[in-house]
């Protein structure tokens, strides 16, 4: 089994594969409250972070961008009162990358 948590973003270019069903059903019981999303067409893996209060939840917000920077790729986030909302999807190939899920996964561990 791939240790997501482990392995470090790949450069992702237009034309890069998708994630195969089976590729799917391998990294989603790694990643315990995030769901495979669509918007526009687009599959996405989001999940929702709790926390007491703005300023927690501000501040998770900080470390997932600095996360993202650091491996060069970026999700949305929408941060609220005690909730953040994180999805992670592919941008150049429209859709769910290996990347995508190393990098939920990376998210669970700074939470």
């Amino acid at each position: 089994m791939i240790d997501l948590p482990q392995m470090r973003c790949e450069a992702c270019q237009v034309g890069s594969p998708q994630v195969s069903e089976q590729e799917v059903a391998e990294f989603m019981p790694q990643l315990p409250g995030w769901d495979i999303i669509e918007i526009d067409g687009i599959k996405q893996l989001q999940a929702v972070f709790t926390f007491a209060n703005f300023k927690q939840a501000l501040a998770f917000t900080n470390k997932v961008g600095e996360l993202a920077e650091q491996h060069n790729h970026h999700p949305a986030i929408t941060t609220e009162w005690g909730k953040v909302t994180v999805r992670w999807w592919s941008h150049k190939i429209k859709g769910l990358h290996t990347n995508d899920f190393v990098m939920a996964a990376k998210t669970d561990f700074i939470a």
